[in-house]
């Protein structure tokens, strides 16, 4: 399977992404392919896109319902294998966007982040963990923003530099990091 591969030869950046790393392909052998779905409830795969605009100077968030803060695109892989086209799907559905591209195919952030407990249509989801990859992807500026009533409230781009500042969420923080250094990487 080519995420597994991906995941095996990914280079962490950090002790924690190295850890991360190590966690995912231990529950890799014990569930496979079962992680792609939400079974097991504990723990399971996501993938998340962080769109910037063509001179990557911008990025897209969304103001989650259940996290009640703005953060990237992403979602669940019911049982979709390929999570780079988890991340672009969830992106067009989260956004509106009808262009969305992947700036590579590689990993662009390997976490383990968590989901606290909640309520979602009426039906409790217990507290999780996601099993997240993180791409960079590229949107249209100019494309019309639709608001996904189901998952957000409000969708805009906000200046890649100051986009943290926007973000409540303080263990995204080293998340959002991450990716911007590899953004920067890309841009020379």
């Amino acid at each position: 399977m080519e995420i597994l591969e991906e995941l095996k030869n990914y280079k962490p950046v950090d002790e924690k992404e190295k850890q991360a790393k190590e966690e995912i392909l231990i529950l890799w052998d014990r569930f496979g392919e079962k992680l792609f779905d939400r079974d097991p409830n504990f723990a399971h795969f996501t993938a998340s896109g962080f769109i910037v605009n063509r001179d990557h100077t911008k990025t897209l968030m969304v103001y989650h319902k259940i996290y009640a803060h703005f953060t990237m695109p992403g979602g669940h892989a019911d049982g979709e294998t390929d999570l780079l086209g988890t991340a672009i799907r969830e992106a067009k559905e989260e956004t509106g966007l009808k262009t969305v591209l992947p700036l590579g195919k590689e990993i662009a952030s390997l976490d383990i982040l968590p989901c606290k407990a909640h309520e979602k249509n009426g039906v409790f989801v217990r507290s999780h963990a996601h099993l997240n990859i993180t791409y960079l992807l590229r949107g249209e500026e100019s494309e019309p923003l639709i608001v996904n009533e189901a998952e957000n409230t409000e969708i805009k781009w906000v200046p890649v530099k100051g986009m943290i500042a926007v973000s409540k969420e303080a263990h995204m923080i080293p998340v959002y990091q991450k990716v911007m250094d590899k953004l920067e990487k890309i841009r020379g």
